[in-house]
């Protein structure tokens, strides 16, 4: 059908200016975590939000209170996983992944490329978006935990603090760098 009437389009412009009011309101109140870099969770909940606020813009099954109260449960559950993550670090796994350490010392780790899905491409690619052209002048290249690749020259380590939550960053030497499995011809 190309047009049921000018109710239908008036409910569309009414209930949607008001839920898209409500959905701007939730996510302030919110904070900045909801909408900061993605992790799974965060994606997960994004998506949820989007698709709970075209629902409302479009079922006339779903009343405008449905939705806000949605989008607050939404926006409450995403507060409270952030609360308890900041809480207790134990459990910040089952929401988070850990950032995984992809090169060292200029080194690369085959095994954590091959663990997080990634091919030596990628992150060649990464090192050289960042204007270095010498795997060797790279001290560490990490997969952060919104999928970003980090990474860090051996004139921008420093001491290192900032990767101390990285499992495998004191044994550089491990036997997770091992050499690629020869071409299959």
């Amino acid at each position: 059908m190309w047009f049921d009437g000018w109710p239908q389009i008036m409910r569309i412009i009414l209930v949607g200016a008001a839920a898209y009011a409500a959905l701007v309101v939730c996510l302030r109140v919110s904070g900045k975590r909801t909408l900061a870099q993605l992790n799974v969770f965060d994606f997960i909940v994004t998506v949820a939000l989007g698709s709970t606020l075209a629902t409302i813009f479009l079922s006339t099954d779903v009343s405008w209170a449905e939705g806000f109260t949605a989008f607050a449960l939404l926006a409450g559950l995403q507060m409270l996983v952030a609360w308890i993550s900041t809480r207790w670090p134990r459990v910040r796994g089952i929401f988070t992944s850990q950032p995984a350490l992809l090169l060292a010392d200029g080194e690369i780790r085959y095994e954590a490329l091959h663990r997080n899905r990634l091919t030596e491409s990628e992150l060649r690619q990464a090192v050289r978006m960042q204007g270095t052209g010498d795997l060797s002048q790279v001290q560490a290249v990490v997969l952060e935990t919104n999928g970003k690749l980090s990474v860090i020259t051996a004139g921008k380590y420093g001491s290192g603090s900032a990767l101390e939550d990285i499992r495998g960053i004191e044994t550089l030497g491990g036997d997770d760098r091992r050499e690629p499995p020869a071409p299959r011809r």
